[in-house]
């Protein structure tokens, strides 16, 4: 699992990473939100809601929630290496050889093992 989920991985070989990353992105955004999803968002409409989640997907917000906090980040973004370190929305797979722009690498907005 280091190989894909650590940054000493994405130094290693980032054209992996990024194969793996374009599945999982693709599996997340063909998921839709289920009872317990759409029942918090329920909450949210009566009550402030503030949603916690390790969980990398979007499905929260597909459901409708709008304060949600992940902690291990969105395969729905990728940010460059180098500053500002702003997600940037990325809803598509990555190209495998445009991984590095004139802004630095650009990565999947996931928090790594030794990060």
């Amino acid at each position: 699992m280091e190989e894909v989920a650590s940054i000493n991985g994405w130094q290693k070989n980032p054209e992996k990473i990024i194969e793996f990353y374009n599945l999982r992105r693709q599996q997340a955004l063909a998921a839709k939100p289920n009872a317990g999803h759409l029942a918090l968002f329920e909450l949210e409409e009566r009550f402030e809601v503030q949603i916690i989640t390790q969980n990398v997907d979007v499905l929260h917000e597909d459901a409708g929630s709008t304060r949600v906090l992940h902690l291990h980040g969105r395969l729905d973004q990728v940010f460059s290496e180098l500053p500002p370190l702003e997600p940037i929305e990325w809803r598509t797979d990555q190209e495998l050889d445009a991984w590095k722009t004139e802004k630095g690498s650009m990565r999947p907005n996931i928090v790594w093992f030794g990060e």
